[in-house]
């Protein structure tokens, strides 16, 4: 009787074991290459990461060995084994596109999506490209997908970084005021793990809102990353954002409170779970902290706490006389792209090298902490004042707010008032229920009393004035609950600044003339 030899299902895993050593990350089993550079394939895609896969690896090697094709189920029995055999595997941090390094933190890598592996490595100071070591103790090891578009090598700029990045700014329709936060946007997109405020390109039609958006989304995501359309729904989003390194939204005419919800926690930082195709019970993480981009002319009603975690960009018009033609503009973009990039990253470690200052250096913080540390560090590299100008369109942004809320802005005009009729240097104080309060802001609306955006219950009234609550801060108003054993209320207060001499008076003498 002749002896059988081993199947293909036991041939390929044969080959997996001798051509990949095994990870998990959240969970999931990874395969790293023996041989090249530290890409992570994912054991249970079908042809996730450029189009590459653990199966399609195992197929090749098997078809150069035997001149055979193996079947279907011998493949999907090989990829179940070594997904078993992951089980034990240690658990290891994978990255996309942005990575801290293992051993000095201080130090990021950016996987410039190339086949042989290059990464930009940006420390404080200095900046080199190599390939990272495979060892995850000394390395970051990196996953990619179809949104992983290839980056052409920075350049080292000769006479520094700002010729270098000024070149750049040749094709941008910015202002003096506003070219340093398109800088900014484009250097926290090279920090991982932090919070960093949505960029908002916006102007009046024909700025090159879209242009300048895919200007600077294609700096960090590669020459052929584009912008989306809105997403239908929150699942939509939540697949395209851990798709990619960046989230990029185009021409938004409003934003619905479930989107602005959603852009907030991408913004810092969220989790979503999703069921696990092809199982009943188990689920996929999805995990992610995008730099995030949107273009519009208006977006309308903006809520406070996206308002917080926005850096608007305002591009002015482009006369007839400076526009180009969409080729011509292109093909400048692609020839001076490297140039720039070695500017980009030049500055970048630069910015680095004063971060540790800044965390001692910057006194006070606004909501995006890690952002205002890195404008500081950059407006000490540059001489820019670009932290002075982003806090200053922050204070804007809470009137654009308050502008959108009839409730907030209600409150905070019958405040003033009442605040104006106290005696000089005295400061006005109220107390009382929630439904006193309603019928109190309501009187002094005077009209439109009733509508759907206007509460009917002062329990409603109150949950309006929580999401509204820091930006009525910043203008003068605070607000607080109590409660006793028998009631419950609001307590209301001005904390804005209090007249010490009477108006009349003041006005009197500013007015007067000496006999």
């Amino acid at each position: 009787m002749t002896e059988r030899g081993p199947s293909q299902a036991d041939e390929l895993t044969s080959m997996g074991m001798e051509m990949y050593q095994f990870i998990r990350y959240e969970g999931a089993p990874y395969a790293i290459p023996v041989t090249g550079w530290g890409q992570a394939l994912p054991l249970r895609a079908q042809g996730r990461g450029n189009g590459v896969s653990v199966r399609a690896h195992l197929i090749r090697r098997y078809h150069q060995e035997t001149r055979k094709a193996p079947s279907q189920g011998a493949l999907a029995d090989a990829v179940a084994t070594l997904a078993a055999v992951a089980m034990d595997a240690p658990e290891v941090p994978v990255h996309l596109r942005m990575a801290r390094d293992p051993i000095d933190q201080a130090v990021t890598w950016w996987d410039l999506g190339r086949t042989d592996g290059q990464c930009v490595r940006i420390g404080s100071g200095e900046w080199s490209v190599e390939i990272p070591d495979m060892d995850p103790d000394k390395g970051p090891l990196w996953r990619r997908t179809r949104l992983t578009g290839e980056i052409p090598l920075p350049v080292r700029p000769a006479d520094g970084w700002r010729p270098a990045v000024e070149r750049l700014r040749e094709l941008l329709p910015v202002t003096d005021q506003t070219w340093p936060m398109a800088v900014a946007a484009a250097l926290v997109g090279l920090l991982p793990d932090v919070p960093r405020p949505m960029t908002y390109f916006t102007g009046e039609q024909g700025t090159g809102k879209s242009t300048s958006a895919r200007m600077l989304l294609r700096l960090i995501e590669g020459p052929t990353a584009d912008l989306r359309s809105m997403p239908r729904d929150e699942d939509d989003l939540a697949v395209v954002a851990a798709a990619g390194w960046t989230l990029a939204l185009d021409n938004a005419s409003g934003i619905p409170a479930w989107l602005s919800d959603a852009l907030c926690r991408i913004i810092t930082g969220a989790t979503t779970a999703k069921r696990e195709l092809f199982s009943d019970d188990d689920v996929a993480l999805i995990t992610y902290m995008r730099p995030t981009i949107l273009t519009g002319i208006d977006v309308g009603a903006l809520r406070g706490d996206l308002a917080e975690r926005m850096l608007r960009v305002e591009l002015e018009p482009i006369s007839s006389a400076a526009r180009r033609t969409e080729r011509s503009l292109w093909q400048a973009y692609r020839e001076m792209l490297p140039t720039v990039l070695g500017g980009l990253v030049e500055l970048a470690s630069l910015v680095w090298q004063e971060l540790p200052a800044a965390r001692t250096g910057l006194t006070a913080r606004p909501r995006m902490a890690d952002f205002a540390e890195l404008l500081w560090a950059l407006d000490k590299v540059t001489g820019w004042d670009s932290l002075g100008t982003y806090l200053g369109e922050q204070d804007c942004l809470v009137d654009d707010v308050l502008d959108a809320d009839p409730v907030a802005s209600t409150l905070l005009s019958w405040a003033r008032a009442c605040q104006e009729a106290q005696p000089p240097g005295s400061t006005w104080a109220w107390h009382g229920s929630s439904e006193e309060l309603l019928r109190a802001i309501t009187d002094h609306r005077g009209y439109d009393r009733v509508g759907d955006r206007w509460p009917q219950t002062g329990q409603v009234l109150l949950s309006r004035l929580t999401r509204s609550a820091p930006v009525l801060r910043k203008r003068g108003v605070e607000w607080s609950r109590w409660r006793t054993k028998h009631a419950r209320g609001v307590d209301v207060c001005w904390t804005g600044p209090v007249l010490t001499v009477p108006a009349q008076s003041t006005q009197q003498e500013a007015f007067s003339v000496p006999a």
